[in-house]
């Protein structure tokens, strides 16, 4: 969760760096409209535990500011809609929320005043799911703020595949990308308040231009025609890396060396039926041409555990799947059903299980971890510096604590001391 806080509003961004990078223009269509002391929560909707999450910090804050302009957009306000709007919030679609209209402080078309029809996936007014509203223009790219050395910026929205366990297509609908023109606008704004990474972000990011003719690895080259100093991708369906593509992340020394993969489980009959387009055979056999052609590289990955019908030896393949992948960056979460997914109507393993599976996973995955960032002490690197000047993170998304402050926003060469936790001491080299 992130918050911003700026001229009378304030955001709090729930979920993906999608979602962060949206935050920015949610904040600012908020000013341009006058809105004051008005809160907005820009909800994610990936686990139940996330809608869970968001109801209760809207519910607190209804009680909390009575005041207030109390708003809620994101992907939860998209499938509980009219539940948002029972508890007395305005809800913004998806859609709407980067509009300054849609928080002029005179709007109470959205607020609860009766029957709202098409209670999931409201339209502009309640009155249809997003899904069926046909919007089919380029997304506008969504850059987050200069609060950080490093940018956020969103290229693509929704997703155009059909996994069992995922409510995405109901939440943003298919997928839409923003123009390669108006990406690198984007990242110029970016580049000309001094920062000097860029992560590129979206719902499905691999699927970037299959609705405009174009693909991921040309909008990096494009990109890479500007003065970019590092920059990264956000997480990669696995079977979307094609050769242009895998070059550049092998062979460009721009790309930082950090690749996050969709891969979800690491047993066949699980990605089968939660609809994935890949093997596990498919994901090692890539990780192992990643690593050959540029052994830097550092593996992340996604990871559900508990998908329903595991049983425990589909839940050792994707325990395994930690080692066979060398995945020190994971982002595991224990499944809980979405209602209107395939998978919410499969045998359920049982949130206990799940929960109990999951934290298999994470301790799996920070030894795993821990010995990758031991084997780094002694070592050189460089460093982006953060806001704070002591914290920052490697080109391989090492996070790093540097011994004595830097400039916030430059990129210095360190040398790697101690492993503290999850974090690398550094200092910097001055000679």
């Amino acid at each position: 969760m992130s918050v911003t806080v700026a001229d009378g509003v304030e955001v709090v961004n729930f979920g993906c760096r999608l979602n962060i990078a949206e935050g920015e223009a949610v904040r600012a269509a908020a000013v341009e409209a006058g809105a004051r002391d008005t809160m907005i929560f820009n909800s994610c909707a990936v686990t139940d535990e996330a809608v869970r999450q968001a109801r209760q910090a809207v519910r607190r804050a209804l009680r909390e500011r009575p005041g207030a302009d109390v708003v809620v957009t994101g992907c939860a306000a998209e499938l509980e809609a009219a539940r948002f709007a029972d508890m007395g919030a305005r809800v913004v679609r998806n859609d709407a929320k980067g509009l300054a209209q849609s928080y002029d402080p005179g709007t109470v078309s959205l607020r609860r005043q009766g029957p709202i029809s098409g209670g999931r996936n409201m339209g502009p007014t309640g009155d249809g799911p997003l899904a069926s509203q046909g919007n089919r223009s380029p997304y506008t790219p969504a850059l987050s703020g200069a609060d950080h050395a490093r940018a956020f910026l969103g290229v693509q929205t929704g997703c155009s595949h059909s996994c069992t366990f995922c409510a995405t297509v109901m939440a943003r609908g298919t997928a839409r990308s923003a123009t390669v023109d108006a990406v690198a606008d984007a990242a110029r704004t970016a580049l000309d308040r001094g920062q000097r990474e860029i992560i590129l972000t979206g719902v499905d990011l691999a699927s970037y231009g299959d609705d405009s003719s174009t693909t991921l690895a040309a909008l990096v080259e494009a990109l890479l025609t500007l003065p970019i100093v590092r920059l990264r991708l956000s997480s990669l369906d696995p079977n979307r890396i094609d050769d242009a593509l895998f070059a550049l992340l092998t062979q460009e020394g721009r790309v930082m060396p950090h690749v996050h993969l969709a891969l979800q489980a690491g047993d066949d009959m699980v990605l089968t039926r939660m609809k994935r387009r890949h093997r596990r055979a498919d994901a090692v056999a890539l990780v192992a041409r990643l690593k050959a052609a540029r052994p830097e590289i550092a593996i992340g990955a996604d990871l559900i555990a508990g998908f329903p019908t595991e049983d425990d030896s589909m839940f050792a393949n994707s325990l395994a799947l930690i080692d066979d992948c060398d995945i020190v960056f994971g982002h595991i979460f224990p499944y809980s059903a979405r209602a209107g997914t395939a998978a919410a109507r499969m045998p359920q393993v049982g949130r206990a299980v799940a929960r109990d599976r999951a934290a298999t996973l994470r301790e799996a995955n920070m030894r795993r971890r821990h010995a990758w960032l031991d084997g780094q002490v002694g070592c050189t690197a460089t460093m982006l510096i953060e806001r704070d000047g002591v914290s920052g993170h490697a080109e391989n998304f090492a996070a790093l604590t540097l011994s004595a402050p830097a400039a916030a926003g430059t990129i210095i060469p360190v040398r790697i001391g101690a492993r503290i936790d999850d974090r690398l001491t550094a200092m910097e080299i001055t000679a």
